[in-house]
């Protein structure tokens, strides 16, 4: 299955993809979050596709798409888990992936603009896989993690890199600033996507192509991410996991090329989607 959450910012309405169109699912299944997820809703939702999507109506393809879930309890990053970002980043290779988090409120749609924040001088691009949790996963096996997971989608992890390395602390101050985290344009159930080891992922700048690489690439796996995390948090149902970005960043260019107000980055995996952002100043 493909779902999608469609209109205004802030009032996004459930929709699911079936032949290529977008049919409303609003009033069947209000929002696509935590409580969704736990309570069987995929399964339900699946049956009600097949069903032949009783009440729904087909949605205007020109409609505004939104994150494909309610924003999520918190999202979980991977650092460092190309071998080739992690070179361009400085030093080696992690024997256990590397972890941090990004704040829910720089979440954001797939179309939205990205903000430079206020003092932001070295805002920087990173195409990633995000895993959508569709179980509460504590303490799961590598061996069934996969079965913890409702989904795939694209995340474009934005960092303003002088916050993250040096300002002190933790790598979270450059990652969490509001529309740091757009995703989508939508969840793509794991059946539909099939080996999720093996897809392209792309990033463009302002139509130059920078970072080319596959999933295959990761150092950890899917479902090793899945149960490592577990191992140290509990993730909830709609939780996000953003699996870590492939070489071609702008600030292991030389010189670096960070993001400038107008730039457009696009960015796209595989089987899932593509997104893109105009980056612009943000408003005081």
């Amino acid at each position: 299955m493909i779902l999608v959450r469609y209109g205004d910012e802030g009032f996004e309405n459930t929709g699911v993809v079936v032949d290529g169109k977008i049919i409303d699912v609003q009033g069947v299944f209000d929002n696509y979050n935590e409580g969704f997820f736990a309570c069987g809703g995929m399964a339900a939702l699946e049956s009600w596709v097949e069903s032949g999507c009783e009440g729904g109506r087909e949605v205007a393809c020109d409609t505004r798409l939104g994150a494909p879930v309610a924003r999520p309890s918190k999202i979980v990053c991977v650092g460092k888990n190309y071998a080739a970002h992690a070179a361009e980043f400085g030093g080696g290779v992690p024997s256990e992936p590397v972890l941090f988090m990004k704040a829910p409120s720089a979440y954001s749609g797939p179309f939205d603009d990205v903000e430079i924040p206020l003092g932001s001088s070295h805002l920087d691009y990173e195409v990633e896989l995000a895993v959508v949790m569709g179980r509460t996963a504590k303490h799961v096996m590598e061996e069934s993690a996969l079965e913890y997971v409702a989904g795939y989608s694209v995340m474009g992890d934005y960092t303003d890199r002088e916050f993250q390395k040096h300002r002190g602390g933790q790598w979270t101050k450059g990652k969490s600033a509001d529309t740091f985290a757009p995703m989508g344009p939508r969840l793509v159930s794991c059946d539909e996507v099939g080996d999720v080891g093996a897809l392209r992922v792309w990033t463009k700048v302002n139509g130059e192509l920078r970072q080319n690489s596959t999933t295959s690439e990761m150092i950890f796996s899917v479902p090793f991410l899945v149960s490592y995390i577990s191992q140290f948090m509990t993730l909830l149902p709609g939780d996000v996991i953003a699996t870590g970005t492939p070489a071609g960043v702008g600030m292991g260019m030389v010189p670096p090329r960070f993001l400038q107000s107008g730039d457009l980055v696009e960015m796209g995996i595989e089987g899932i989607g593509e997104i893109s952002q105009r980056v612009v100043c943000a408003v005081c």
